[in-house]
């Protein structure tokens, strides 16, 4: 499991990396054809888009690295299994999250408007949307690394209290 998390880091990582680039561009050539030239109609509705799965593939990257906003200071007071437990509800909301906004709403809503063309690009606004499904599935396979993670140890550690754990067990 942890190898496929890595490989879906590293692709979500360069895919946001090169949407990222590719949102420069765009918007660059937006900007000076507008001041230059005579304005590119699709540069709006492709800035658009490109921002919109940069954001998401970005959310999901996000998910892995469990760097969405946490309030942990009144967990971190529990017990260790009354962190577990709250771990394991936290990501078991992750995945309700997922399933049914991300994965069965997006996909409806894909459908729904899967055949509205797009004014200036070929395509439909339903292959825009595509971009919540698949962020679903991702978010999914994250919240479900995190929920075995969470099941076999303290689920709110941070990186110094783990380092306290090594010191105090003489280095291993």
């Amino acid at each position: 499991m942890a190898a496929v998390k890595r490989g879906l880091d590293r692709v979500l990582a360069v895919a946001s990396v090169v949407l990222f680039a590719v949102l420069v561009v765009i918007v660059v050539w937006q900007v000076f054809s507008r001041q230059v030239l005579t304005p590119s109609t699709w540069t709006e509705e492709a800035s658009r888009m490109t921002f919109v799965w940069l954001g998401f593939f970005a959310t999901a990257l996000v998910f892995s690295e469990k760097g969405h906003i946490a309030v942990d200071w009144l967990v971190r007071k529990l017990p260790l299994a009354g962190r577990k437990a709250v771990g394991v509800l936290v990501q078991l909301a992750i995945i309700a999250m997922s399933v049914l906004i991300l994965v069965w709403g997006g996909w409806r809503a894909s459908q729904g408007a899967w055949n509205q063309q797009l004014s200036s690009l070929p395509g439909t606004l339903g292959q825009m949307y595509l971009v919540m499904p698949i962020t679903g599935v991702l978010i999914l396979v994250y919240a479900l690394h995190h929920l075995v993670d969470a099941l076999r140890a303290d689920p709110f550690a941070h990186d110094e209290d783990l380092e306290q754990v090594v010191v105090e067990k003489g280095g291993e």
